[in-house]
């Protein structure tokens, strides 16, 4: 895919961007142009590093999730945001489309859920486990109904841990599969054409890995089905 990085946020130390969906985090098995390789190119091709460029992963969106991310352009940033996050000071928002209407759940009132997963390494697939699994990974998050609309509702989602495909299982075993979710919702599963799944990163909140100042980015999607709402 050739296609334009848009841009929030850039200095010497972190690069706070928009991950387009269908575009993969970092390199994988597929070999496909990921956002690592993605903005390589970008610092170098705007001449500010004449060697090859220094991008650093510090968390990751599924490859059909879009949203806001940031990125480390120098390993002191990569440690300092690295430890933020293991440190619960990486805040974080997503906007999910579910494929249910939940009036009842309509409110401003943040509900928490708290489940164990546990990830299958030969399906790339996780689901709820027992606490005593010894594989089970603790999983938190807090959601709000924000809206509800033609057979779907509008959640915002307070990720507190980040587990592998966390939000989809969590949002299907207790709410509803997310729209165009082909992994976890089975009315996705049958669809044949690839669509953009009805989940996006919407906030991102840290402290600056070199002034230490609290910053945030918000990000709202306009394409297909956020805005039904």
């Amino acid at each position: 895919m050739n296609m334009q990085i848009k841009i929030l946020y850039e200095d010497a130390h972190i690069i706070v961007c928009i991950k387009p969906a269908g575009v993969p985090s970092q390199s994988d098995k597929t070999s496909d142009f990921d956002m690592v390789n993605r903005l390589k190119n970008y610092v170098y091709e705007s001449g500010e590093q004449k060697e090859q460029p220094f991008i650093g992963v510090v968390h990751r969106l599924d490859r059909p999730v879009e949203g806001v991310m940031v990125f480390a352009k120098t390993k002191f940033a990569a440690k300092q945001l690295s430890s933020q996050i293991q440190q619960g000071q990486f805040h974080k928002r997503y906007l999910a489309v579910v494929t249910k209407e939940l009036p009842e759940k309509l409110g401003n009132q943040k509900e928490l859920l708290t489940d164990y997963l546990v990830k299958n390494g030969r399906t790339n697939l996780s689901s709820i486990t027992d606490k005593e699994n010894k594989n089970a990974k603790r999983a938190e998050l807090y959601y709000t109904v924000k809206a509800v609309k033609e057979g779907c509702s509008l959640v915002e989602i307070e990720l507190l841990t980040g587990r592998h495909h966390q939000i989809r299982v969590q949002m299907k075993e207790h709410l509803a599969g997310i729209w165009g979710d082909s992994k976890y919702n089975k009315e996705s599963i049958k669809e044949k054409e690839w669509r953009q799944i009805g989940l996006a990163s919407c906030y991102l909140e840290f402290n600056h890995p070199k002034t230490n100042k609290n910053i945030s980015f918000e990000y709202l999607p306009q394409r297909e089905p956020f805005n039904y709402f």
